[in-house]
């Protein structure tokens, strides 16, 4: 774990995630991050994405670029004189929202209480995924490792007791990090901070608040609430108060229900094996089963992603005569779909498997056929799915998987 200056980083075998049920996740540089694995060339190399004409502004800017003080919202004139080595790519929405549909299914993945607040930040509420899933520290960990591993992307995360504290720590633990603030050090964290992190104070708020002598959320905390209240009336004034001693009740707010869950891969070199194809299939249907599982739902229509060496991608999609949370039917019908596009000798980069049309597993009935077995396939990946919750997502694997694993060492 990573912690700023001033608040140390606690293992995660501690008991200081206690009552610490509140994650902020945020991307790092998500639109360069996105355009850098949409082209390789640029890593290495300051990337900004932003309008190129001239009025065009930043819209986001990697790491390397922000050395050179290039920044979300600077005019892009400013930010080529300031760094005339970095490359420019314009905006791609459609590549953005594809990237952020699979963040977000790793994060619904480990609770259903996730407030997407934009594309590439939430906030989650994991006071009910303990159980399955462990504390906080350890959900934190999991989650961006998944990321990481999956999408091929970072984030940093903050955990807190409260959305306000969440996010400062994701904030300040940016680029890559994790930083936990247990309930015993809020105050601690808080307030040396400038008044300006207080949410709600902009640029005059934070003016008139400096006129008073408060420059710090501390000397906020210890300033008359009266008087607070009377300077910023009743709802700013009272907000500073409660924000100043880290209160904030409110709860996390899942606003949309999921519309699909997915999971892709991009080979470290193009493939044009079709038996690698399909296991890799197998692989992804096996991860979207056990996430549909895992949150509680079931869908309909199955869709196969396939990206060529040359980057044109194909999708195709079948949608099955019922929901369906099992991986074998998953798989059929993904290996159905890659047949069907022809490109079993294509050069590929990258695929994905993705499940629509989700409803609630509880309120789908499924309609069994004559003489079919009560217990079946679902059972069973049931039964695997307690089996990877205690011994690790690798302890048990369909055997296509684990032969092409033991091949593989």
């Amino acid at each position: 774990m990573i912690g700023p200056r001033g608040i140390e980083p606690l293992a995660a075998g501690t008991d200081e995630d206690a009552g610490c049920h509140i994650l902020h996740i945020d991307m790092d540089a998500f639109f360069a991050s996105v355009e850098q694995l949409e082209h390789p060339e640029a890593r290495g190399r300051p990337v900004i994405v932003g309008g190129t004409g001239p009025r065009g502004v930043v819209a986001s800017a990697d790491y390397i670029a922000r050395t050179y003080g290039v920044h979300s919202a600077m005019p892009m004139v400013r930010a080529l004189r300031l760094c005339p080595d970095a490359i420019v790519f314009p905006p791609d929405g459609a590549s953005y929202r594809r990237a952020s549909e699979a963040i977000m299914d790793v994060f619904r993945s480990f609770t259903p209480a996730v407030e997407q607040v934009s594309l590439d930040e939430a906030f989650l509420d994991v006071s009910g995924a303990r159980r399955l899933w462990g504390g906080p520290v350890r959900i934190a960990e999991a989650i961006r490792e998944r990321v990481r591993r999956e999408q091929r992307l970072t984030c940093s995360v903050g955990i807190a007791p409260t959305k306000f504290v969440a996010k400062l720590a994701s904030t300040r633990c940016k680029p890559d990090g994790l930083l936990l603030v247990p309930t015993t050090r809020v105050t601690d964290f808080l307030h040396p901070l400038p008044v300006g992190a207080l949410w709600g104070v902009g640029d005059k708020t934070e003016q008139a608040l400096v006129r008073l002598g408060l420059r710090t959320v501390g000397d906020v905390a210890r300033a008359e609430p009266d008087m607070l209240r009377h300077e910023f009336g009743q709802a700013l004034g009272g907000r500073l108060v409660a924000l100043s001693q880290g209160q904030d009740d409110r709860p996390v707010v899942s606003h949309t229900p999921d519309k699909s869950i997915g999971s892709e891969e991009t080979f470290s070199s193009d493939v044009d094996d079709p038996e690698v194809i399909r296991r890799e299939l197998l692989r992804l249907s096996e991860k979207v089963a056990r996430r549909l599982r895992a949150s509680g739902h079931v869908g309909r229509t199955v869709v196969v992603k396939l990206r060529r060496a040359d980057f044109t991608t194909i999708t195709r999609s079948r949608t099955l005569g019922e929901a369906t949370d099992v991986a074998r039917e998953v798989n059929a019908a993904a290996r159905e779909l890659y047949a069907a596009a022809g490109l079993e000798r294509e050069r590929l980069r990258l695929v994905g498997v993705r499940v629509e049309g989700l409803t609630a597993a509880a309120e789908t009935p499924r309609q069994l056929a004559f003489g079919e077995q009560e217990n079946g396939w679902r059972e069973a990946e049931q039964a695997m799915d307690r089996v990877a919750q205690r011994f690790g997502p690798d302890a048990i694997l369909p055997a296509a998987l684990a032969k092409s694993d033991e091949n593989d060492v």
